[in-house]
């Protein structure tokens, strides 16, 4: 245990040096949220790779969904390396660097109001970042207490309040440049992380052969291509982890930031395979969850009635495979990739406040010290705030997840693929995909509940894409 406290401390250590010379290289407001547009390919590779897979993976959505699909799970892992990894990289990395330069901008909101020329745009997706990225960010708060009070038992509380006191450090010391250069070093853990994980679960369990054929024993589905809740649910979580990365703005920046095409073709190699080996592997454990817990060896995972606390899963099922003298490194593998993703949610919450609103609405001629400034003060702003929300524990982490992610991606994804990729989609027609993606989104959460937000959110998107050619075909049917 002592061993543990000193690894995570030296690691807390290390976090703090990279920030302070993150603050030596941060000159001005650019530098600050975008590494001075000139971060290369590895880095941005890692930097994508951690703030797409966070805590929330490992111990949220690895555990549900493994206990309730099985090995199909794996199917969200490929979705995400083909899909959220690759597919946006190839085809929209370039695009992406290309639009910063052309229209001279930092942010989403401030494509969106370019590109459409319309200030209320700007408004109403910076809002949208603004309310729905609290509670994303609180669920990773919540993802890494877990798994803190589990591993370490330290209070859920403490461990929280903790968590955001180190961020808020890590943060406002050094901005993007820090994350950049320490997302190198969380990706190499995370990869190493992995690695043992997989290697350890293989062994407990007797070999892959072994373990399939004991899943097949419990339930024969769980070994099947389809897991037990169906096509239409494994589809919903495939579209709603895989299709979002194309408009998430916490992504969408590290194209921003890169520093040129040859970059883009380097990163999207290393991004893809590194993305490919945590997702597989942390599904792929996931379905074990049916193997290695119970409720009589394993009472802190199940509910009173004999149920599996989803949350909590994923943190047992570690402590029951990975021996001790190696469970550090896991521990270190999930903070990693939270840290990351913390981090990424943060910092474009912060530029929405002090660039969209401030700069955008209040005062447009607020200078570089200024906006710098109000990031790093925004940045504490928004780690208050969800650690508030973290304390109050609501729903599940999947669900909270699931719902701002959903509803971001809703906002964004039509008009920002088709902005990026036509030239008719009209002021209109963009921001109908908008409200109509959002609002899809949000109806059917609250008609169908928090058992089918992935099938809420995965529509809302699905409406977001549809929307902006329909309004092309109703201009060129009114035009004819």
């Amino acid at each position: 245990m002592v061993a543990k406290y000193i690894v995570v401390v030296g690691y807390a250590l290390l976090i703090v040096v990279v920030g302070i010379l993150g603050m030596r290289k941060t000159r001005n407001f650019n530098d600050f949220l975008l590494g001075g547009g000139k971060v290369g390919p590895w880095m941005t590779a890692f930097s994508y790779g951690t703030a797409y897979f966070s805590a929330v993976l490992f111990i949220g959505f690895a555990g549900k969904i493994g206990w309730g699909f099985g090995l199909s799970g794996i199917w969200i892992a490929v979705g995400n390396t083909v899909l959220g990894v690759f597919g946006v990289w190839f085809l929209l990395g370039s695009r992406i660097k290309k639009a910063a330069v052309d229209y001279n901008i930092h942010t989403m909101p401030e494509f969106l109001e370019a590109r459409y020329n319309s200030p209320f745009f700007k408004f109403f997706t910076s809002a949208a970042i603004f309310v729905f990225f609290i509670p994303y960010t609180a669920a990773v708060f919540m993802g890494l207490s877990y798994l803190f009070e589990v591993s370490f038992g330290l209070p859920y509380t403490y461990v929280l309040l903790f968590m955001g006191v180190f961020t808020g450090i890590y943060l406002v010391l050094g901005g993007y440049k820090s994350m950049a250069m320490i997302d190198v070093v969380f990706g190499m853990i995370m990869t190493i992380g992995v690695i043992i994980l997989l290697t350890f679960t293989l062994n407990k369990g007797g070999g892959l052969g072994n373990i399939i054929q004991n899943l097949r024993e419990i339930n024969p589905k769980l070994a099947a291509p389809v897991g037990p809740p169906g096509i239409w649910p494994l589809l919903s979580l495939i579209i709603l982890t895989s299709l979002a990365p194309f408009a998430m703005p916490q992504l969408v920046q590290k194209f921003y930031a890169i520093k040129d095409k040859k970059s883009v073709r380097i990163g999207m190699i290393a991004s893809t395979v590194f993305a490919l080996l945590v997702t597989g592997i942390a599904y792929f454990t996931g379905a074990l969850t049916r193997l290695f817990l119970s409720p009589g060896n394993n009472p802190a995972a199940f509910t009173e009635s004999g149920a599996p606390n989803f949350d909590v899963l994923m943190p047992e099922l570690l402590t029951t495979v990975i021996p001790d003298a190696l469970s550090v490194v896991i521990i270190l593998l999930i903070l990693s990739a939270s840290m990351s993703t913390l981090a990424a949610l943060v910092l474009i919450s912060s530029s929405t406040v002090a660039k969209d609103f401030y700069k955008g609405f209040i005062k447009k001629d607020a200078g570089d010290k200024q906006l710098t400034m109000l990031m790093r003060v925004g940045s504490v702003f928004f780690i208050l705030l969800s650690i508030i929300l973290a304390l109050f524990k609501p729903a599940v982490i999947v669900t909270i997840l699931s719902i701002s992610w959903g509803a971001i991606a809703s906002v964004f994804l039509g008009p920002f693929i088709w902005g990026l990729f036509t030239k008719w989609l009209s002021r209109t027609g963009a921001i109908m995909s908008s409200l109509l993606g959002l609002g899809t989104c949000l109806f059917l959460f609250f008609l169908w509940g928090p058992s089918k937000v992935p099938q809420a959110g995965a529509i809302g998107m699905i409406v977001s894409l549809v929307v902006p050619p329909l309004t092309g075909l109703l201009r060129i049917g009114k035009n004819a």
